[in-house]
């Protein structure tokens, strides 16, 4: 399986196909897989999704870590799911793909395991917090022909579709700024889970902005980051952060806290350019505000709301990534795009790379 080449930094596919192509392919034998570490925040959604796609058959969970193997022992969608060491998972020559979901310090180290074992990996985010090790992961993808699909959540998102659309056809002009924002209200347990990196909430939520930047604009000329703690909590988060990425023609500000209340209807990605504007908020369910200079197609001067489909989360991309597999689709994220992200991501964490 070969990947496509990239198509510009607006490629992508749009997500009502994908769910339509899932549908068409309930009666393709399913994609022998497993999952391989646990305690990612979206860990759980995933093996949900793995375990009812008909995309899929989840052969078995592997948690290396035994005290978080006993964590979700219990838990109702484990219910008879095999438990498997990591020899028996990686060694199965049936299994064709495996995600790793642990936490994110362990993410590298698994993924790694996963495609030096021949498998495609579905990775969730961010891709750790080596550089050089995401590199050589993949590297190594790249040298088998395996896919690694990253589990950014707004990929296979109808608003950002919406959005990309938008900005291939030109219907914004020139893009010259862009504002994102995803805010949370964390308990201090889990606050406790981000203390590992300086990156704090920028590491934890500004990557998935980061990731719809870079396929709008590529990769910022320059990155200035500011990592603050300023809520008075009695730890050491960074839980107020900014990013500004700055382009040849265009300022871009990435903002990610800890503390707003009722922070998921306000999170909001807003692109302006010379013709027009377009804002998503909230990101999920989303919601779209267009507003144009002049009229274009079916979309007429001023400002008008944009309704989408509201999809769960992981759906598309999980079904997208069976399709590939099977080569009925070109994939639509090369590693370098995912280089570039995350060489972004970090240095919107304050690392010089």
């Amino acid at each position: 399986m070969k990947r496509r080449q990239f198509l510009g930094a607006v490629a992508g596919m749009l997500a009502g196909p994908q769910l339509l192509a899932a549908g068409q392919n309930t009666m393709k034998r399913p994609i022998p897989c497993g999952i391989l570490g646990l305690g990612h925040a979206h860990g759980l959604s995933v093996l949900r999704i793995l375990r009812e796609s008909p995309d899929y058959a989840l052969n078995g969970v592997c948690e290396p870590d035994p005290d978080r193997r006993a964590a979700f022992a219990d838990h109702e969608l484990m219910r008879d799911i095999p438990w498997l060491d990591q020899d028996a998972l990686l060694g199965n020559p049936d299994i064709q793909m495996i995600a790793v979901e642990s936490d994110v310090q362990r993410l590298l180290k698994l993924g790694r395991a996963v495609v030096d074992a021949g498998k495609h990996l579905y990775l969730d985010k961010p891709a750790g917090t080596s550089l050089e090790e995401w590199r050589a992961l993949l590297d190594a993808a790249d040298r088998q022909d395996l896919l690694v699909q990253m589990g950014y959540m707004y990929r296979y998102n109808p608003g950002f579709d919406f959005l990309r659309k938008l900005v291939k056809e030109g219907m914004l002009g020139d893009i010259y700024s862009i504002h994102a924002s995803m805010c949370t209200d964390l308990s201090p347990a889990k606050r406790q889970e981000l203390l590992f990196h300086p990156g704090g909430l920028m590491l934890e939520l500004g990557c998935h902005l980061i990731d719809m930047i870079v396929l709008l604009m590529g990769e910022p000329s320059k990155v200035t980051s500011f990592l603050r703690h300023d809520t008075g909590i009695d730890d050491t988060l960074n839980d107020n952060t900014l990013a500004v990425l700055e382009y040849d023609n265009a300022l871009v500000t990435v903002e990610s806290g800890a503390r707003e209340p009722n922070a998921f209807a306000s999170r909001r990605f807003r692109v302006v350019g010379t013709e027009g504007s377009f804002t998503l908020m909230p990101l999920e369910p989303p919601a779209g505000t267009l507003s144009l200079r002049r009229d274009w197609g079916e979309y007429k001067k001023g400002v008008q709301p944009v309704p989408f489909e509201n999809l769960p989360r992981h759906v598309a991309d999980l079904t997208d990534l069976a399709a590939c597999i099977r080569g009925e689709s070109e994939f639509a994220y090369p590693t370098s795009h995912d280089y570039a992200v995350q060489r972004t991501v970090l240095r919107a964490c304050g690392e010089d790379v």
